[in-house]
């Protein structure tokens, strides 16, 4: 009796060993941790695997689909303006993506928070069905998140999800006053000609960056824009917006319905803006056939000092956009050896159409970054100071194209030749890019 009930024992204590052995490694197994840990969302935490701190595949290109298809990230910011927050720059569709969740690796133990979103997509959309969006999330007390990854769910895989950098934590110097973004370089671009006369003339009138969204362009202009980032004056950011989406070169969904206007420009636009938050003082906001030119100024440094004096706290100076048809020539600058390089010579062109009545002329834009949410192409949405129309004695934008009014006469045209102010030093700093790339 005695024998027996010692074996009774020992088989319950080897029963009780073994599903305690089974739960205990259930628990260490990470995805059913991070299944019960969600549970209690939103302040659910799962602790990574030693040795693999803040878990994610690495983002790797400059456009990165979500598993939804409608849901299109390009890079994450810290923000701290208004609490402390991480802000996604993306594209959207606007009725189609109802939720986004932000899952924020903590350092330094590597832990997973999760944060539901907010999703504001950019109210100048123009039509289209997608547009430019801020997907923001608070970020958890007790932690700088370095990496966020978006997901549709606060449930799922980590590592199975793309992770992003959260850009702009460390608040540092600007290396340099003023950054131009250009967005974006599509259609096979070739302008060469023009494009260098616009960088020559960035430079002399202060530039330190030029930051381009470039979707494709011709292998002549390649070589430019090369000699430009090795000499450190252009930073080029991958733009292949037309693998993710159908995408029209016209600015309203009524002209061409497709996915997103301009080659998704407005979404551009903004990185761009974030991207030199803490790089620059001010970011200029134009394409590459257009100048900001003085008229009372020498550069833009003298220009924004004067205007930052009469306008304290501004956020966004707004200058008028002036053309200048290519169609009408003063060959005042003939230059042979610029004959053979394809594009535009501005230096011919130096009579601007007049106003229309009761027609607006669009303006561009010098912002102070870090006073700006959100930028549409002519104007800002969101900022934290004001905006300043700046008068056109003292600045406009030379913007030399196609006519807009092409049935005008010549003697209907305004001469102004404030560009030919810069001829002598423009002439030679092209020829120098020039000669080292296309001549």
């Amino acid at each position: 009796m005695i024998h027996c009930g010692k074996k009774r024992i020992c088989a319950v204590a080897t029963c009780i060993l073994i599903f305690a052995t089974a739960l205990i490694c259930s628990w260490k197994d990470p995805q059913l941790q991070n299944n019960l840990t969600r549970k209690i969302f939103p302040q659910a935490a799962t602790v990574s695997p030693a040795g693999q701190l803040c878990r994610g595949k690495p983002a790797r290109d400059a456009i990165t689909p979500l598993t939804d298809n409608r849901t299109f990230i390009v890079s994450a910011y810290f923000d701290n303006r208004e609490g402390k927050v991480t802000r996604v720059i993306g594209i959207v569709h606007h009725e189609d993506v109802k939720e986004l969740f932000c899952w924020f690796c903590c350092q330094p133990n590597g832990k997973t928070y999760v944060s539901k979103a907010t999703i504001d997509v950019h109210s100048d959309r123009f039509g289209f069905p997608y547009g430019a969006a801020d997907i923001v999330c608070s970020e958890p007390e007790n932690c700088d998140p370095t990496h966020v990854s978006i997901h549709q769910s606060p449930l799922g895989n980590i590592d199975q999800l793309p992770s992003f950098e959260i850009k702009n934590r460390k608040a540092e110097p600007f290396p340099v006053d003023f950054t131009v973004c250009i967005s974006a370089m599509f259609g096979h671009y070739n302008n060469v000609l023009q494009f260098v006369q616009s960088m020559e003339m960035y430079k002399i009138l202060g530039v330190q960056k030029v930051v381009i969204y470039k979707n494709n362009c011709s292998h002549l202009m390649e070589k430019v824009l090369r000699l430009y980032m090795e000499e450190g004056t252009v930073e080029i950011i991958p733009w292949p917006i037309n693998s993710h989406l159908k995408v029209s070169s016209k600015w309203h969904f009524s002209m061409d319905g497709k996915d997103i206007g301009y080659y998704g420009q407005i979404t551009a636009l903004n990185d761009c803006l974030y991207h030199n938050m803490q790089r620059s003082k001010f970011v200029i906001l134009n394409d590459a056939d257009e100048i900001i030119l003085p008229l009372k100024h020498p550069d833009w440094k003298t220009m924004m000092s004067s205007l930052q004096e009469q306008n304290p706290g501004t956020a966004v100076f707004l200058f008028e956009n002036h053309i200048f048809p290519e169609s009408i020539s003063t060959p005042m600058f003939n230059i042979s050896s610029w004959n053979t390089v394809p594009g535009v010579n501005i230096l011919n062109h130096v009579h601007r159409e007049p106003d229309r009545k009761d027609v607006f002329n669009p303006k561009k834009m010098i912002v102070d970054p870090r006073k700006v949410i959100q930028t549409s192409v002519h104007s800002v949405l969101h900022a934290y100071g004001n905006s300043v129309n700046v008068p056109m004695d003292v600045a406009l934008i030379y913007h030399c194209r196609e006519p807009l009014q092409a049935n005008l006469p010549r003697e209907s045209l305004i001469r102004d030749t404030t560009l030919w102010r810069y001829n002598s030093s423009l002439i030679m700093n092209v020829n120098k890019v020039l000669y080292q790339t296309v001549l």
